[in-house]
């Protein structure tokens, strides 16, 4: 099999490889895009590997930008779109577990290859020569698994991240680890440590928001996990034998990602939401483990997972602040509905009930039906309280800190708690949400000295 009638050039590649033969270079379609032309997957962007040197690209083509040029790499705009070429290289030895010491063009196909990651990302493609696949990779796509070019052990010392990568791989693609490359990660996996935050927050996130999150059991099984986010290993260890579970922490954590939309934030607060209960375990004498306390605790961890790996403030609060009321049962009253909105922030409860919903997906089933029972009434009222414009936080009330002050409330801590007074009554009942109404409340509440 060549790989015609398989890989669909879009015309701008097709353009670019065009000007490089004419003008006497080799090039070709190369890597992922390669991949998943072959699988029926649409590629996010498409790279080309060329004979021609760096500067003999940049001759050819009159606007790229030198994205990174010193190891070949030069992006060639045809009008807003950018492509990277890349020459054919040789890399040297890798002291830093990351980049090459010294890169070496050469004009063979083959050894620029034979440098990359896995199989199924070392085919390259053009039109005029059908599919170049010297390593297997077709083979590897019909067996479904991620296998090292070469000697894993030799790929993963030249870049440690590329074992997460292998399993960001197969949860992404539905496949599984070679053996050869299972069995160098579980060698290796501490080299993870030589690699930055940010590059290990990036193939996480690819994994978790995978359509199989389930696989990071893989990345704990050979030993990534215990590098990278040991806080899991302590989940896949700890018990829970009440009534409402039947997995473990970590097994129930894997559950309730896969219940839940591939969206980064939801991914990510099921992935912390738990992950606080290993250190407020408590096993009474029945021999039932109980985790009072564990959703604050886990908020902890969760701040302190977003630090270390860097993630954006905004992502990592709402993540945050979704893991502290992860555990919240609001009453399916419409009352309850809106305390429970003000509770988590109006503006993160539609995300806590999907939470919700995937937290109870990773329960006994036998206590399931009961609970998602109550939630689709939660959510019913959601809905009927949202379509209302209901009250549900002290700036939306009908009157301000300003109209008090007129009405002779002093500034500071008493005037937001007489506010929260007035949000506690709106919320009950969000007919009192009157200007005249709220201010004659406020003066009874003064008067009486309750507040």
């Amino acid at each position: 099999m060549d790989g015609k009638g398989m890989i669909r050039l879009p015309d701008k590649v097709r353009r670019i490889l065009q000007v490089l033969r004419e003008n006497g270079f080799e090039a070709y379609a190369v890597g992922g895009c390669v991949r998943d032309s072959i699988l029926g997957r649409e590629p996010s962007d498409w790279d080309i590997t060329t004979a021609a040197a760096p500067q003999q690209v940049k001759a050819l083509f009159g606007h790229t930008v030198d994205t990174g040029i010193a190891h070949g790499t030069v992006t060639v705009m045809i009008g807003k779109e950018g492509f990277e070429v890349t020459t054919y290289r040789v890399d040297g030895s890798y002291s830093d577990g990351r980049h090459p010491d010294s890169v070496t063009f050469t004009p063979d196909l083959k050894e620029d290859l034979c440098r990359r990651d896995f199989t199924i990302n070392a085919m390259a493609y053009s039109e005029e020569d059908g599919l170049v696949d010297l390593f297997g990779g077709m083979e590897d796509l019909s067996r479904r698994v991620v296998r090292c070019v070469g000697s894993a052990s030799e790929r993963f010392h030249e870049d440690a991240l590329r074992m997460l990568r292998a399993v960001r791989f197969a949860a992404q693609l539905g496949f599984s680890l070679d053996e050869e490359a299972a069995a160098a990660i579980r060698a290796q996996a501490g080299d993870l440590r030589k690699v930055s935050a940010e590059r290990i927050r990036v193939e996480l996130e690819k994994l978790v928001t995978s359509p199989d999150p389930g696989m990071l059991k893989t990345a704990w099984e050979t030993g990534i996990t215990a590098v990278v986010l040991p806080w899991f290993d302590r989940m896949m260890d700890q018990v829970q034998n009440g009534s409402h579970h039947i997995y473990s922490v970590g097994e129930h954590t894997l559950e309730t990602m896969r219940n839940i939309r591939p969206d980064r934030l939801l991914r990510f607060t099921m992935l912390f939401h738990d992950m606080g209960k290993p250190d407020c375990a408590v096993r009474t004498p029945d021999g039932i483990w109980h985790f009072r306390g564990h959703a604050a605790k886990s908020a902890v961890i969760a701040r302190e997972i977003t630090d270390m790996l860097r993630f954006d403030r905004a992502t990592a609060d709402k993540c945050v602040r979704l893991v502290a009321v992860h555990s919240l049962y609001p009453e399916a009253t419409p009352a309850g509905v809106r305390r429970g909105a003000a509770q988590t922030g109006p503006d993160l409860f539609g995300l806590f009930l999907e939470v919700k919903r995937a937290d109870i997906m990773g329960q006994n089933p036998a206590v399931q039906e009961k609970k998602l029972a109550w939630l689709d009434k939660v959510e019913a009222l959601w809905q009927e309280i949202r379509e209302r414009g209901d009250c549900l936080k002290v700036s939306e009330l009908a009157i301000s800190g300003s109209d008090l002050i007129r009405d002779g409330v002093k500034p500071g801590p008493g005037m937001g708690r007489l506010l929260e007074a007035l949000l506690e009554e709106v919320l009950e009942d969000p007919s009192l949400n009157q200007a005249d109404l709220l201010l004659e409340r406020s003066r009874q509440l003064r008067q009486s000295g309750g507040l």
